[in-house]
């Protein structure tokens, strides 16, 4: 798994829209795999954030896209994108990184979305001590992630794959579990307890290395990145706006933090309006804390893009 770094465009604007069900009648220029089940509606929120709405069609495994011409899109399990983006039969698509580590697909990680994360961890029940164990019975649905953890770890393992409910399976079917948990509640309920984290994940924009390593699909794929990334900039940021007098401009700057500079603006009869993109984990001691340097008439709001 190789790491990409989109190049910028000269806008982050989507150009005029054109659907994917489209597509066949112009030309089909970057084939997106959308996923479908849990991951689907974050995943069609940030899309429709960054211009590029996912709308169902008669042929419902293949939504239309709107914003960008050229993209053929179709619905499919995670699984089956980390499949069809190594085979090269598919050019982009979202997946969690879970699934794309157990595939051991040759993939180019174009970014993280930082959606639905979850870990993947070994649990075993309350007692079992794992270090002095032979041989470990270990259940999981990724059986090379776990096979992975147990070399790591140098154990001696017999797999038992699961099929689902892999947190039933101790004690008297396996030893351990490895697992996708979101806060280990059911792990807990179940009398197992975290011995170790095997690895974070969450959904990430995936690419063939054919298509990124191609011309033309590499700058769709660019164009597609920088939209989608200038939206979770924004989700990270809040948009201050402020009044202030000339004698007390310094000392609301020295406290403003700023993704390069703030903007600074004459008002009518003096003073001065500044704006500024703060971290949003910022924004309650900011607050207070302008308003103490000599700031008035704030306003704080979300902005929709931030394009660096």
């Amino acid at each position: 798994m190789s790491s990409f770094t989109p190049r910028r465009a000269s806008t982050a604007e989507p150009v005029p829209s054109t659907s994917s069900a489209e597509a066949s009648e112009t030309e089909t220029r970057l084939r997106l795999c959308l996923p479908k089940g849990r991951m689907q509606g974050g995943v069609e929120s940030l899309l429709a954030d960054a211009g590029l709405r996912v709308r169902p069609t008669s042929r419902g495994y293949r939504p239309s896209i709107e914003g960008i011409p050229g993209v053929a899109a179709k619905l499919m399990k995670p699984p089956a994108i980390v499949s069809m983006l190594s085979e090269g039969s598919r050019d982009l698509g979202f997946a969690g990184a879970d699934w794309a580590r157990e595939s051991g697909a040759d993939l180019v990680e174009i970014l993280d979305t930082g959606l639905d994360p979850v870990r993947i961890v070994t649990a075993a029940p309350d007692g079992f001590d794992l270090e002095a164990s032979g041989t470990v019975r270990v259940a999981s649905e990724m059986p090379n992630v776990a096979a992975d953890w147990a070399r790591e770890r140098g154990l001696r393992i017999v797999p038992v794959r699961s099929w689902g409910t892999t947190e039933v399976l101790p004690p008297e079917d396996a030893d351990v579990v490895v697992d996708v948990v979101q806060t280990g509640a059911t792990l807990e309920a179940n009398g197992l307890r975290i011995v170790d984290v095997v690895m974070q994940s969450s959904t990430r924009l995936y690419a063939s290395r054919e298509a990124a390593e191609d011309t033309t699909r590499r700058r769709l794929i660019d164009r597609v990145a920088n939209l989608i990334e200038s939206v979770l900039e924004a989700r990270r940021r809040m948009l201050v706006e402020l009044n202030v007098d000339e004698d007390r401009l310094d000392a609301v700057l020295a406290v403003l933090p700023c993704m390069r500079r703030p903007t600074v603006s004459p008002l009518a009869g003096g003073g001065f309006a500044v704006r500024s993109a703060v971290p949003r984990s910022d924004v309650a001691t900011l607050v207070l804390e302008l308003k103490e340097a000599g700031g008035t008439d704030l306003v704080i709001s979300e902005p929709r893009q931030v394009i660096p």
